[in-house]
């Protein structure tokens, strides 16, 4: 199931979900210009389990502490796939959550869910592991975690395909994200103890999408209600 829509319009200008957007596009330009998926910014800036586990910066060298890296991970990506995949779903349930919370608590849900998920996932890598992690799908899990509980009964715009069958259906926010949570939760587990996820950080989703609707009612602003969007 891929979403293309929801049914939720925004009430303001969501001016950080377009600089988010924004800058992981121009952050990936910079990637192709350096070198696309194997750019030493991948592997200056990526979160590398045994760098941060450790506190200890393997070449190439970046003057920060190897923990900003939780947080200029999520704005880089492996591949044009990986970024539009992710961009997809950051302009669709992002602004509605950026509405519910207002632009600067939003930037802050959206970064401390970033960390948090790129945390989960070092957490649960293969002790010494090297190979860095990058990509905003930790922090847009979050963002899906806030949307489900503000928005659980939002409509949907989801293309189905099944094998050589497709059609364009109108799906509930509850169903579409909790069938996406059961997966990442299944991968998650599939993944543990350095078992093969394809490449995927699915842990980092499992994480930010937790993380997210544990922090929804700290960030939301006060008259947001949570379980709406019937629209």
């Amino acid at each position: 199931m891929f979403p293309l829509s929801d049914s939720i319009p925004s009430s303001r200008i969501p001016w950080v979900t377009y600089a988010l957007l924004t800058a992981c596009v121009a952050v990936w330009l910079l990637e192709v210009a350096t070198g696309s998926g194997r750019s030493p910014l991948i592997f200056a800036f990526g979160a590398i389990p045994v760098e941060v586990l450790h506190h200890v910066d393997i070449p190439p060298a970046i003057p920060l502490p190897v923990e900003a890296t939780l947080l200029t991970s999520m704005f880089l990506h492996g591949g044009w796939m990986h970024l539009l995949g992710n961009m997809l779903y950051l302009w669709i349930f992002a602004d509605n959550v950026e509405d519910a919370m207002g632009h600067l608590r939003f930037l802050a849900f959206y970064l401390t869910c970033g960390a948090g998920a790129a945390l989960t996932h070092i957490l649960l890598s293969p002790a010494g592991a090297k190979m860095p992690m990058v990509g905003a799908s930790g922090a847009i899990s979050g963002v899906l975690g806030a949307y489900l509980l503000l928005y659980p009964h939002a409509r949907v715009k989801t293309a189905v395909i099944l094998g050589f069958f497709w059609d364009i259906v109108m799906v509930p926010a509850w169903v579409l994200l909790g069938i996406w949570f059961l997966l990442q939760t299944f991968s998650t587990l599939g993944s543990l103890g350095g078992r093969a996820g394809g490449g995927v950080a699915f842990a980092a989703h499992f994480g930010g999408f937790l993380l997210g609707m544990a922090l929804v009612g700290l960030f939301k602003r006060r008259n947001v209600a949570f379980g709406g969007g019937r629209g």
